[in-house]
């Protein structure tokens, strides 16, 4: 796969980020499956961040995530993900308040109508935007990468049967404690969410 901008082949250093960058796209929008077989020659940085695997003699491929390594990743999300929702609480402006509570309702709205790709989508928007506005940058830099490993069993969540509304009220639960800034509630009820994702990924195995 040659790297190219606007059409225009790339060559050296940029060539090889442009290609690792569509190829990391690929992977974190799940255009990839895990195990795929991969020909790109750069894959450093991808494999460093945990998204691609290389096999002695066969080269690489998209990495394979396993039960007790996406409960892992969770649990680790946890701790991060409690903390951001923390300082989003302490830091959180009126304009992003308004936004907040606009993300929820339309959570709420696409739960009611069914479409679950869209609540997927605004969950992640949620998520997003919760990091960016804790200021944390090295807590969001881990989550954005933590996130990336997860992908598939993310997407797999947000389609079952019953887990959006499982769901709903925890995200609610979150963005209410940041837009009323209460810190302390705000780490608490992420944490509740993750520990949701949790129980969640354990019964879809069993």
């Amino acid at each position: 796969m040659r790297a190219r901008d606007d059409g225009a082949a790339l060559s050296g250093e940029p060539g090889r980020r442009a290609a690792v960058e569509r190829l990391r796209e690929a992977i974190l929008g799940g255009d990839m499956a895990p195990g795929q077989r991969l020909v790109e020659e750069e894959l450093f940085d991808l494999t460093a961040e945990g998204l691609v695997e290389r096999i002695p003699n066969r080269g690489a491929r998209v990495r394979v995530i396993t039960l007790d390594e996406a409960v892992a990743i969770t649990e680790c999300r946890m701790a991060l993900e409690g903390l951001c929702a923390a300082k989003a609480a302490e830091r959180v402006t009126e304009a992003q308040a308004g936004r907040l509570r606009e993300l929820g309702e339309d959570l709420e709205r696409s739960v009611a109508d069914g479409e679950l790709l869209k609540y997927s989508a605004l969950n992640h928007e949620l998520h997003r935007l919760i990091r960016e506005m804790s200021g944390q940058t090295v807590a969001a830099a881990l989550l954005e990468r933590l996130n990336g490993q997860l992908v598939r069993h993310q997407f797999q969540l947000s389609l079952r049967p019953g887990r959006p509304q499982a769901s709903l009220p925890e995200h609610l639960a979150i963005i209410s404690a940041i837009t009323e800034r209460r810190p302390a509630e705000a780490e608490a009820e992420a944490r509740r969410h993750l520990r949701s994702v949790i129980s969640a990924l354990l019964e879809e195995e069993a």
